[in-house]
């Protein structure tokens, strides 16, 4: 088999929460292109079906799904409805998280438990869900979307960095117990260039980061989808358990202010 053909996803079906926007949306488009069929789920129904007219313009199947994931009945209903839907489950991507810099003063429990249900909870209890199916077959593939926040120390993130953290150390254990069916990897990522962050990019700002990154810019999303297909696709079929670190080679944290 031409190396290039081990990047196929053709006939595969793969689950990527966040799917609306932002790395989730740049992952599910580059699944698709490389010939599976996308479940895209998040919270808001416009922009999953903006992700899922992207997925169908190269030819491949999507099903737009409401879902929160902070909502155990929601996530529930994932896998359910994809397998309705396809009848298969090949894939998943833990993608939907995020929180906004917090001191620790003003990190209450209510604050702290949301955090931890947004970040690392519900990626569990997906995974949970979905696993029955991606242990069928040849087995599948699972990527959950972490941070470099989750191993570079800065000030106000005590709760999703710790968030991280302990999303990445999960990726670590759930691999070494479900080898080899189903493998299980993770993307540590950097500063990328979202709808998220984009609003703060001043010309300021976009410089002080760059100077403070080796590779002397932001990321993109598709620097993290490219990175994604290795490990979802056969490319990567001998890798399990590992936290790959896409962040333009930063050591300490380049967001340039307290």
């Amino acid at each position: 088999m031409p190396l290039l053909d081990r990047f196929r996803m053709t006939d595969k079906v793969a689950v990527v929460t966040g799917a609306g926007r932002g790395i989730g949306r740049g992952i599910a488009v580059a699944l698709a292109e490389l010939g599976a069929d996308v479940v895209c789920a998040a919270r808001t129904e416009k922009e999953i079906e903006a992700t899922a007219a992207a997925v169908r313009a190269f030819g491949r199947r999507a099903l737009p799904l409401s879902c929160d994931v902070t909502d155990m009945t929601q996530l529930e209903a994932v896998p359910r409805r994809t397998m309705e839907t396809f009848g298969r489950l090949d894939v998943l991507v833990n993608n939907a998280g995020g929180y906004p810099p917090m001191s620790i003063a003003d990190t209450d429990l209510a604050s702290w438990e949301w955090c931890m249900r947004f970040n690392l909870t519900s990626a569990f209890m997906l995974t949970r869900a979905c696993l029955p199916h991606l242990q069928e077959g040849d087995g599948g593939a699972i990527l959950n979307i972490s941070s470099a926040a989750g191993r570079i120390i800065q000030k106000n993130f005590v709760a999703y960095g710790t968030a991280k953290a302990a999303l990445s150390f999960m990726t670590r254990q759930m691999a070494a117990e479900l080898a080899p069916r189903v493998r299980v990897n993770a993307l540590a990522v950097g500063a990328v260039e979202t709808s998220a962050l984009r609003p703060f990019l001043t010309d300021e700002l976009r410089g002080a980061m760059e100077s403070l990154t080796p590779m002397g810019r932001i990321g993109t999303v598709e620097d993290i989808a490219l990175a994604a297909l290795w490990l979802l696709s056969p490319a990567g079929g001998w890798v399990t358990g590992k936290v790959v670190e896409v962040d333009g080679g930063t050591e300490k944290t380049n967001w340039p202010f307290d």
